[in-house]
């Protein structure tokens, strides 16, 4: 993050050159990072086995609980109570909120040593979900519910086609290019040579797609924070209450069903996570590049990244509040 931040302050221009082309509403350069993030995870998934994952009722409702119900309406929440007066901050926060993770938190599962291919299914339910319900749900919650309390609303225009563009290159990318791998790398070689020979090699290109992401971020907004510490601030304080509770609520609601430490901590991570590319790419195109939404937008992933972070070792260390036999070690 300070390296980010130093990057920033010495390339003055770096955000301008970054921007110049752009992939889906966002920098090519933080794209590739993504994707080469993205890859590795992807290739890991074992596709076969996803169909125990769509067969685990439990599991599957209460993603889409926690997912689009609970998590949005908390963001709502919050975003008022931190924000009442700061009205584009606080309808970039609920933004955030609707934008549910498809791409980052495969990365954070597998760190924390989850299920792997429940987290590729879970992402896969929320890009489809992602693309019917985004533009329904930011009118609820811009337009109707604030209407309902009395409150300010606010007119907001979603792009479908915006939104299934970013759902297609941040997932269906890596997705496709991992399957592919997989299936192609096993028939040519088998599964032993595929797992303990070929993965070994690309596993690091996640950590490197990782940190490539989050020192870009970091030296593209720079100024951002630097010239707004206050709102800054006052943005990430209900961000940062908003992924401890989910990813909180999303562990203790995972052990009281018995999912097990892998899928529990699954669960987790793709309630509290977000899609802060779309977040991002949907508040520029709507409210403009220098709006008060698309900084909402860009501080949401300053946040997340650290605090999911610390949140993988959190998951590492719950670990041992679960039978130990519902929690065997992936790797």
């Amino acid at each position: 993050m300070a390296l980010g931040l130093g990057l920033g302050r010495l390339v003055p221009q770096l955000g301008q050159i970054v921007d110049s082309v752009q992939v889906a509403g966002v920098s090519l350069p933080i794209a590739l990072g993504l994707l080469v993030m993205m890859y590795p995870v992807l290739a890991k998934v074992r596709y076969n086995e996803t169909g125990r994952v769509l067969a685990d009722k439990k599991l599957m409702i209460t993603s889409l609980v926690l997912n689009w119900l609970l998590a949005p309406a908390f963001m709502f929440l919050l975003a008022w109570l931190f924000l009442p007066d700061l009205p584009e901050y606080r309808t970039g926060l609920i933004i955030v909120g609707l934008a549910r993770c498809i791409a980052m938190v495969m990365i954070w599962n597998d760190l924390a040593c989850g299920d792997r291919e429940a987290a590729a299914v879970l992402v896969a339910v929320n890009a489809i979900f992602q693309v019917v319900a985004f533009g329904v749900l930011g009118w609820f919650y811009l337009q109707v519910l604030p209407a309902r309390l009395g409150l300010p609303t606010t007119s907001a225009e979603f792009s479908v086609g915006a939104i299934t563009l970013s759902v297609l290159v941040f997932l269906g990318i890596p997705l496709l290019a991992g399957f592919l791998t997989r299936a192609v790398g096993e028939r040519a070689k088998g599964r032993d040579w595929y797992e303990g020979v070929f993965l070994p090699k690309i596993g690091p290109w996640a950590l490197y797609g990782l940190l490539f992401t989050i020192v870009l971020l970091f030296a593209l907004q720079g100024d951002a924070i630097i010239s707004n510490p206050w709102d800054v601030a006052r943005m990430a304080l209900p961000l940062l209450i908003y992924f401890v509770v989910v990813f909180g609520a999303g562990m203790l609601i995972g052990r009281a069903l018995k999912l097990g430490y892998e899928r529990t901590t699954t669960l987790a991570f793709t309630a509290a996570g977000n899609n802060f590319e779309l977040a991002i790419a949907v508040a520029i195109a709507t409210f403009g590049a220098t709006s008060g939404q698309a900084l909402a937008g860009v501080v949401g992933p300053l946040i997340e990244v650290p605090i999911l972070v610390a949140l993988v070792y959190v998951a590492l260390f719950s670990r041992k509040f679960f039978p130990a036999a519902s929690s065997p070690l992936k790797g």
